[in-house]
């Protein structure tokens, strides 16, 4: 088969509506690969007959309730003759597939946190590596041993041929390699996370890192080469049979191919992020990418894409953006730049880039040595398109803003029309129904006019911003909350006693400048001088509202239908409302809980679950005093209080138990011992909390919330990589269903506080798609605080 010496393009597959995360070539059938996806998917992919060169997708699996994150196929047995496909997930679970079934055959629990990669050996043995800090031997559908040494996520696994042989690497910058389930040997040298391994041999492996390089190691530690030529993160690896040859693929948008050492084709696609690749039998290269495009290159001469469809790869890419700030271009200007006669020298290398001044507009050119010419591969754009006039005509009308816009698709420049009264959203929107552009540059365009349109203010000042938590002047700890338009508290709020009921903040009134102490302040004003009143927010939040009346009442009345065994004498019942009176607000006459008191207190606290609550009510409170927080969280008795609270919040237990066992762990974090007890939990509680994302219930959500953003608070000053990861795992997980705008807003505090001032936090956030996924929120109206606090958290993460 006649074969070019360069990779070309043979067909694009846009098979998933989200970022193309994982790929694996199957042994059946004959050609097949696998993708997984963000969009919770995976897809068996066939070759097919047409004139197109393309690939058929054979069917859709399903079975993650979360992003897909990775792939890999199970070698082929007596039981199973056409191999498994394995896929991990952000759900913490590994599916296994067979190849002509869309539902899992089975599925692995272990992991505590989402599992980001899969590697098979022999005799069905899995290995898969997960942002709790373990890899996990898999065999027979058991986890047979948990490896435990990485101190932050692992990201990267392989099973090395020699039998017993395992490798992972990790966000703490190591490799490590395991034997029998012991840590034998462990490889430093990369200054980034390791994100991917390959196996060259029994004796050699190659590992590439977020340090924008690959090494090659002997098994022995010898670091053997170092290859530089990306110039952002490394996400993948792939291996060509010769053992010697490979492909990577990262974020600096290129495929790169390498032979004897040397990079020899660059090829730049039309996508901000390139996150896999592998090799399919024929030798031709999969790639799979932020835009849910696979694209498969070949050397073959009789798979190469159409000219059509090869001019139109190269149109797209032509009409790519490339932000100087996001790359490696440096501080570009446009006056020094030469002109068009510079692509008249030939390049010096594969993959060399070039920048040329057309007109008014920088142009990005690429030079590709099979084709000895330049390729353009995108225009160079930033905030000097903007039209900054105080308004500016455009078709016969006035805006405050003319933009032109470059997209990855489709036709010339084109403007895009905004006034700052309008919603980006909606504005983006209907720009691109009007272009006949794919809905996928929806958060592109918008994410665009939201950053090019800050602080400029539309108008009068705009209504005034309050507490974002409280919606108060300040946010005070322990202050009643007896603002018109709240909903009712569970047993401490007015009228009826409505289980499961909770905080409603409705618009926040106004309040003075905090800054210069004038009048009402807007929000763009706020932003314009660049102060954060949101986070990094380290002082705990608590549940202090408190109507003892009603949570006495409602105690009494369960007690009087109470199983004999179970009630409790009047005795009982005066020691515990003198307890809550001595624990509700700084002027009780009471005198201050005795041991006596917390005893009682204790046990009551095991009613039947169906008529708990009140006894949960009196405990939430209690816990904010010293003494009782001293008592109950104390090395001894916490972990017993811990586990009890834990046990009521169950998926399948009550709301409101649910519900107030959450307030009671926010509200623990008001005392010392309390924040000792729950960050040595905090692994299993986090676990366990997460869980009641899934439940239908806002006040459960707010709460739920609140516990992820004291632990945010509690790890801002603290260098504790794996705590902040579950911290941005569970907000990123909650986000997913939490509705309620309350417990949104508490989510993006905590994830700006997570990732306030900690570089590290920041590429984890971004690794996780937090960007993309809170985006929706920076436009939100009502309440301001929302969209103002989403914008800070988007600028931390530039």
């Amino acid at each position: 088969m006649a074969s070019t010496n360069a990779f070309k393009l043979r067909c694009s597959i846009p098979g998933h509506e989200m970022d193309v995360r994982g790929l694996a070539a199957a042994a059946f059938p004959e050609g097949a690969f696998v993708s997984v996806s963000r969009d919770r998917t995976g897809k068996v992919w066939v070759p097919n007959s047409s004139p197109d060169k393309g690939f058929t997708e054979m069917h859709c699996m399903s079975g993650h309730s979360n992003y897909v994150s990775c792939v890999c196929m199970i070698a082929p047995t007596d039981t199973y003759p056409q191999g498994l496909i394995a896929t991990g997930g952000h759900d913490n679970k590994i599916c296994v597939f067979k190849l002509d079934q869309p539902q899992p055959l089975f599925t692995l629990e272990g992991h505590k946190d989402t599992v980001c990669a899969l590697s098979s050996g022999k005799f069905g043995t899995l290995l898969s590596g997960s942002w709790d800090t373990t890899a996990k031997v898999w065999l027979n559908e058991k986890c047979m041993m948990t490896l435990q040494g990485h101190t932050a996520a692992v990201w990267a696994v392989v099973i090395l041929p020699e039998q017993g042989l395992m490798l992972t690497g990790s966000a703490d910058k190591t490799i490590k390699l395991w034997k029998a389930g012991r840590c034998e040997r462990t490889y430093t040298g990369h200054e980034g996370y390791v994100r991917g391994l390959a196996v060259i041999s029994n004796t050699e492996f190659f590992s590439c890192s977020n340090d924008s390089s690959i090494r090659r190691w002997h098994v022995t530690g010898e670091c053997l080469q170092v290859y530089h030529s990306h110039t952002d993160y490394i996400y993948s690896l792939a291996v060509f049979p010769n053992c010697q040859d490979f492909v990577s693929t990262g974020e600096d948008r290129t495929l790169r191919i390498w032979r004897q050492g040397e990079c020899s084709q660059t090829i730049r696609l039309p996508a901000l992020s390139v996150w896999c690749c592998c090799i399919l039998p024929n030798g031709d290269i999969a790639v799979g990418a932020s835009d849910g495009v696979i694209r498969v290159f070949t050397q073959a001469e009789d798979r190469i894409a159409s000219v059509e469809d090869l001019q139109a790869f190269e149109e797209e890419l032509s009409k790519a953006t490339i932000d100087p700030k996001t790359g490696t271009l440096g501080d570009i200007k446009l006056e020094d730049l030469p002109g068009r006669e510079h692509l008249l020298e030939p390049g010096n290398r594969d993959g060399q880039t070039r920048l040329i001044k057309d007109g008014q507009k920088a142009e990005a050119y690429q030079w590709s040595v099979s084709d000895a010419r330049w390729v353009k591969i995108g225009d160079v754009v930033e905030g000097s398109n903007q039209q900054t006039s105080k308004s500016v005509m455009y078709e016969g009308k006035e805006y405050d803003f003319v933009f032109t816009i470059e997209v990855n698709e489709g036709g010339p420049s084109m403007k895009l029309p905004y006034n700052l009264s309008e919603d980006p959203w909606l504005t983006a929107h209907n720009f691109l129904q009007k272009n006949d552009l794919s809905p996928m540059f929806l958060d592109q365009v918008a994410n665009f006019i939201i950053e090019n349109t800050k602080g400029h203010v539309v108008g009068p000042a705009q209504p005034t911003v309050a507490d974002p938590f409280t919606g108060g002047a300040r946010y005070i700890p322990g202050s009643p909350d007896n603002m018109p338009g709240f909903g009712n508290d569970p047993f401490t709020g007015s009228g009826r006693y409505i289980p499961g009921a909770g905080l409603n903040p409705s618009a926040p009134v106004g309040v003075a400048d905090p800054f210069t102490g004038g009048g009402a302040y807007s929000s763009a004003a706020l932003r314009q001088i660049a102060t954060n009143i949101y986070f990094p927010k380290t002082d705990g939040v608590t549940f202090d509202q408190a109507n003892t009346t009603q949570i006495i009442a409602k105690m009494k009345e369960l007690n009087e239908g109470a199983p004999q065994k179970h009630k409790l004498s009047e005795e009982i019942l005066e020691s515990l409302e003198r307890l809550l009176m001595a624990v509700c607000g700084p002027n009780s006459s009471e005198a201050p809980p005795n041991l006596q008191q917390i005893n009682l207190l204790w046990k009551a606290s095991h009613w039947p679950e169906d008529i708990v609550f009140p006894v949960l009510d009196i405990m939430r409170l209690a816990v904010r005093h010293p003494q009782v927080n001293e008592s109950l969280c104390g090395e001894a008795e916490g972990v017993q209080l811990c586990n009890h609270l834990l046990s009521l919040m169950r998926p399948e237990g009550r709301p409101a138990n649910q519900m107030l066992a959450l307030r009671t762990l926010c509200n623990c974090f008001s005392g010392r011992h309390g924040r000792a007890l729950l960050m040595a939990q905090r692994e299993t509680v986090l676990s366990r909390a997460a869980d009641l994302a899934t439940v239908n219930n806002k006040n459960i959500h707010i709460a739920l919330a609140t516990l992820v953003l004291n632990y945010a608070g509690c790890l801002h000053s603290q260098p504790d990589l794996e705590a902040k990861a579950q911290c941005l795992s569970v907000a990123s997980r909650a986000l997913e269903t939490v509705q309620d705008k309350e417990a949104v807003f508490r989510l993006l505090v905590s994830l700006g506080t997570t990732v306030a001032s900690d570089q590290t936090a920041q590429d984890l956030a971004r690794s996780l798609g937090v960007n993309s996924q809170i985006s929706k929120y920076s436009s939100v109206s009502d309440p301001s605080k929302l969209a103002e606090c989403c914008q800070l958290v988007l600028k931390e993460l530039q």
